[in-house]
């Protein structure tokens, strides 16, 4: 997967690429959600009849042929002119599934008339709340299967290279969910991102569990909560009956110097204790990191900038062959492992650098 990152960054311009890749701050976060994974170690089984292995997981409900799903990820068609369209058709070629952000740069309807395959939605609470649902209806309507929730985005993170930059949509691109456009001149008046400024004048600071609740009363759909870093808040989740968290960083885009995601699995997942589903995103690049992930405690993870990547590489092809590249380094390394079924990895195959 660093070699899209590579090709990609050849062919997309700076702000784009610079946008994709960014983290917060010093970006000590976001180094650090590749680097823990080089601390885990496996400790394989052997004798272990794998001739025959499955990779199929089922999420309510919905089966999927790998426990490897597509994350939120913002404005797609800055990648490809196909956007998002390209990256739900790709999640449907490989029996899994997309959650569409609500910085899509194509509409919820658009989304789900392209594709069969099963969608969710990434919402942000908006300081309108009649705004905030007439979103969920819609998606909710249009055959969307569960919400997820972001909450760890009260204001944007500065990511200095989008500063930098001056950061706003290319010409002809909008955010299509609630069709506001992320102006130049906001960028340029505030000598900031625009983006900056859309988060800090559209989305609600105020939000508590309350709303989450509320949400809950307005949708029969599935919730997950996206960026959960502490066992407290995820039995949190647990007592205000959500459906799932997505243990995450945001990509670590948010607040610099939270650990790396993978090393905040495992006390989250002791809290839980299997009473609600576990996912996470942050870091993901090879076979043997999905392996960890759901040795440690989740249900599926999930991988974003290497969709990214191949999009700006080759499209809908692109994000195709990124996910047949993890599965396929997924599969092997559970053959490698002695594990003939996902749901087989578990913690005895952890171990820790000079642990």
């Amino acid at each position: 997967l660093a070699e899209y990152e590579e090709l990609a960054k050849s062919v997309l311009d700076k702000p784009a690429y610079d946008y994709y890749r960014s983290g917060a701050n010093d970006e000590l976060t976001l180094s650090e959600n590749l680097q823990a994974y080089k601390r885990i170690q496996l400790y394989p089984r052997v004798l272990v009849d794998v001739e025959k292995r499955d990779l199929t997981t089922t999420i309510f409900g919905q089966e999927l042929s790998m426990p490897i799903m597509i994350a939120p990820t913002a404005f797609h068609k800055m990648a490809c002119p196909l956007g998002e369209i390209a990256t739900a058709q790709a999640a449907e070629a490989n029996e899994t599934l997309m959650v569409l952000s609500s910085l899509s740069t194509t509409s919820p309807e658009e989304v789900a008339a392209s594709t069969k395959g099963p969608l969710w939605f990434q919402l942000y609470i908006y300081k309108d709340r009649n705004l905030t649902k007439n979103v969920v209806e819609r998606v909710e309507e249009l055959g969307y299967k569960a919400l997820c929730i972001t909450v760890d985005a009260p204001l944007l993170g500065r990511r200095e290279r989008d500063v930098r930059n001056r950061f706003s949509l290319p010409d002809g691109l909008r955010i299509a969910t609630v069709g506001d456009y992320l102006e130049k001149s906001m960028a340029e008046n505030s000598r900031n991102s625009s983006l900056n400024v859309y988060f800090a004048s559209l989305l609600d600071q105020s939000v508590t569990w309350k709303d989450i609740e509320w949400i809950r009363s307005i949708s029969k759909l599935p919730i997950i909560v996206k960026g959960i870093h502490r066992p407290d808040d995820a039995i949190k989740a647990i007592e205000h009956g959500i459906d799932g968290i997505v243990v995450s960083n945001h990509g670590a885009r948010q607040l610099d110097t939270v650990p790396a995601t993978i090393d905040l699995l495992p006390s989250i997942s002791n809290a839980v204790n299997g009473k609600l589903e576990i996912f996470l995103d942050g870091g993901i690049r090879r076979g043997t990191d999905v392996i960890k992930a759901i040795a440690l405690g989740a249900r599926a993870v999930l991988i974003g900038r290497p969709i990214l990547w191949g999009l700006a590489v080759d499209g809908g092809n692109g994000a195709s062959a990124v996910l047949r590249l993890i599965k396929d380094e997924t599969d092997l390394a559970m053959a490698l492992c002695g594990i003939s079924k996902i749901s087989e990895a578990n913690k005895d195959l952890i171990g820790y650098k000079n642990a």
